[in-house]
Parts: structure tokens; sequence; C-alpha cells
């Protein structure tokens, strides 16, 4: 045990409640989050952690808590495939998508393997932050596919779900760690049907099963939370619609995965936005969503502010916060706690929602790397062909990696309005941008 928890480590950090959305810090990429919260009252994230653009996950999990949704605590590395810390004796395979729940104070782990025979396995711990050890196959029949999810019902019946294209669901016997393979089901929701890709994630309210899923977008891309309703567990289920679709969130992106929980009396969905121009880098978000009188969810938008609400201009905005990229800017590494908008190219253009802008300022400071050749920075509201309140003309005569700031004077606004970056570079020019603030 002394071994295991030398290799556990938590790092506590607080994200500007002015920048909620990622809720991960600079140089960490979690997806897939699965939000739940426990006995302790404080709401815990589980998810895959993405390390390379050039392939999904990695061989670790790191877990995020936070008791207000403003102070996040990252706990390193409480899971592993290889390397410190290996709990999986029988595999070297890179770890997917987890989910965890709680039993007669044992905290389960369900994660699954890339390419193993026995893809779907069970650790366990003390802590909701683990770390999770003795990592073994679940006893599933002969079932492997990826994305586990365990739902316990209001009877203490538990019931792993998983699978693509159709979602398959099981009650797990009492030990949590194997399935009854008499209760297999196949179909639970489909792709024809409902949409249905992979991620599938169960919670129950006011008597309605709501089956949450990465579903298909009108554009045949994974990037929607969808979410199917019935009456039981084992359906039949309606599909109810899309909760949030990650589109635009950078020009590589394609797939979604998430979860609902309600915290603090407020529901939210978390979901995943890629970066770096590529399928993978994804960072975990939220966003507060509501229900209609007949269990309804209303779809939302993505936003900067998350469950923060609308952010004051007066406080430095990370350039990496952009809730919608169009084009082919993207959001990369600047440094070890750092990330920037590079890769900007004629017409691009970046949103942030949402900004306060209370009863007026008089200026915009960017910080901003020159290309080699000039370009310039329109700042607009409401939308990308909305109000200009401010252009920032960024000199040809840089590097694309030596910072520098701007300011420039700011048409008079008030109020909270979308803030809208619009582009204009040669493609030669490779100018980069880290923040912006008003003043």
């Amino acid at each position: 045990m002394k071994k295991i928890l030398s290799i556990f480590v938590a790092f506590l950090f607080t994200i500007n409640l002015l920048s909620q959305n990622p809720i991960v810090p600079p140089g960490v990429y979690i997806a897939d989050p699965s939000a739940h919260v426990w006995k302790d009252g404080k709401l815990y994230v589980y998810g895959s952690r993405d390390e390379s653009p050039d392939y999904y996950c990695s061989w670790n999990y790191h877990v995020l808590s936070t008791s207000d949704l403003k102070n996040w605590t990252l706990y390193e590395n409480t899971f592993a495939s290889k390397g410190p810390g290996d709990q999986v004796p029988y595999s070297d395979d890179f770890l997917y998508a987890p989910d965890v729940q709680y039993k007669e104070g044992t905290y389960f782990l369900y994660y699954c393997l890339a390419n193993n025979t026995h893809t779907e396995g069970v650790a366990t711990s003390l802590s909701p932050a683990g770390p999770f050890i003795n990592g073994k196959p679940i006893k599933t029949g002969g079932i492997n596919q990826i994305d586990p999810c365990v739902f316990i019902d209001d009877d203490g019946q538990a019931y792993y779900i998983w699978g693509q294209m159709t979602a398959k669901m099981a009650k797990l016997r009492p030990n949590m760690t194997e399935i009854d393979s008499t209760t297999i089901r196949d179909n639970l929701v489909t792709q024809k049907e409902h949409r249905f890709h992979e991620g599938g994630y169960m919670v129950k309210r006011n008597g309605i099963y709501y089956f949450v899923y990465a579903g298909l977008s009108m554009q045949d891309m994974a990037s929607c939370i969808c979410y199917s309703t019935a009456a039981s567990p084992w359906g039949p289920f309606k599909y109810g619609g899309v909760i949030v679709d990650n589109d635009h969130s950078d020009p590589g992106n394609w797939n979604n995965h998430g979860s609902l929980v309600e915290f603090n009396g407020q529901w939210y969905v978390f979901y995943h936005r890629a970066t770096h121009g590529c399928y993978t880098m994804r960072k975990a978000c939220l966003e507060p969503i509501t229900f209609n009188e007949d269990g309804s969810i209303n779809e939302v938008e993505m936003t900067t502010q998350g469950a923060s609400g609308p952010l004051s201009a007066l406080h430095q905005m990370d350039a990496e916060r952009a809730c919608l990229l169009h084009g082919n800017l993207r959001i990369q590494v600047l440094g070890t706690d750092n990330e920037e908008l590079a890769e900007i190219r004629e017409g691009d253009r970046a949103a942030y929602k949402y900004i306060d802008f209370g009863k007026g300022v008089k200026n915009v400071t960017f910080r901003v790397a020159p290309g080699a050749e000039a370009g310039t920075i329109s700042v607009c509201l409401n939308d990308p062909w909305g109000w200009t309140v401010a252009t920032v003309r960024i000199p040809g005569d840089g590097d694309g990696k030596t910072y520098t700031t701007i300011t420039v004077p700011v048409s008079f606004v008030t109020g909270v309005h979308a803030v809208w970056l619009k582009f204009n570079a040669a493609e030669s020019s490779d100018y980069k941008v880290d923040w912006f603030v008003f003043k």
C-alpha cells in the first residue's frame, strides 16, 4: 500500500470564476466526464486522460473534485494500466472511458481497455478520489466492448451498461464485480432509432429513467450529448433529443461523451471539447440545464462561463476559453501551464459567451505573438457579423513566438454580450493570441 500511495498525488488549483469552461487547468486533458455526487457532498468527475494528438486516451486516470464548482482539486494518477502505480497486471493497454459507483463503503472503478480481449475491468478504493487498486476483468460472459457505466436504482439493484452502436445492459451481482449473464439485453437504445453511438450513462429523476449518451448530430458526427427516456431501466426508451452539441469546439472535433448530475439543487450536463485540431486532447466542460414539466430537457449551447454566470469584462480572458472556433484556428500548448490560439487564418473567428461589460469599458488589451505578416483582430458583439467595438492591428515584424501586449480603445458598450474575435491573417503571418482583457 505504501508504494501505491507514493504515486498518488493531489494537486489543488483554482479556476478563475470568470472563465469556468473548461473545468480542467491548462495542459491537462480529461475527456468522457462521468460526474457523481458522493456522501461527502462533493462532486467528482471521472474520465479518460488524453496525452497525444495522435491517439485516444492514455495509461492512467486523473480525478477532479469540487465542493462549489469554483475551486477544483485534481488527483493525479489515481489508476494506471502501465507504468507507475500499474494496477492491471494482465494488460498494458490504454485506458478508455471509466465510471465509478459506490456501495457499502467501497468505490468501484469500472474501466475498459483499448484492445485486450478482457476489455471490461473493475478496481476498488475506500476513497472516491482513489487510488483504485487490484484491477481485474469483470466476469461478463464474453462481453468485450467499451464505455462502461453503472447505474444503481432506488431498490439497490445495480445495472452494468456498455456498448457501441447499440447499448447493452445487464444486472450486476451484489458483489458489484460480476454480471448476471442471464439478464444481458442488447439494443437498449440503437443508432437507428435513438442516434446512439457510444458512451452510455443512466440517471433517474422524478420516476423517469434518462439514458444519456454520445449521439450522432445532423452531420453524422458523434458530437452530441443526446438522451432517451423510459419508465423502466429496461425501457422501452423514447428518443428525447440533444442536450448539448460540441460541434465547432475545434476544427478536428469528432466525438462527445458525458453525464448528467444534480448538485446543490441545479442539474448540469458534463461533456468534452477537442483541442489541437485533432480528435483527441479533449477537455471536460459543463453547462447548467433545465427540465420542462413533462421531463424533457432543453438543449443548451456551449459557453465560456459554464456554471459561473456572465463573466466580467474586467477580468483576463484566456484565449483558450473560447467556446466556439470557426475556421482553421485551434487551441494548442504554449507552456506547461498555458495555452494559446494558433494556426490562425483569414476569416477565422472565436466566440466567448457571455461577457458582462457593466457600465462600460474604455479599452481592450491583447497579448499576442506577432508573425511574419501583419493582421487584425476585430472585436464584435453578439455575433461574428455584429457590432465591431474595437480593432487590434497586429504588426508583421515577429517570429510568432515572442509575446507582447497591444492596447486599443473600445466603443462605448454596456451590459452582457457574446464576444466574437474575427481574424484577418495571411497563412504566412502565423500570429498567436494568449489572452485579452477590457479596462
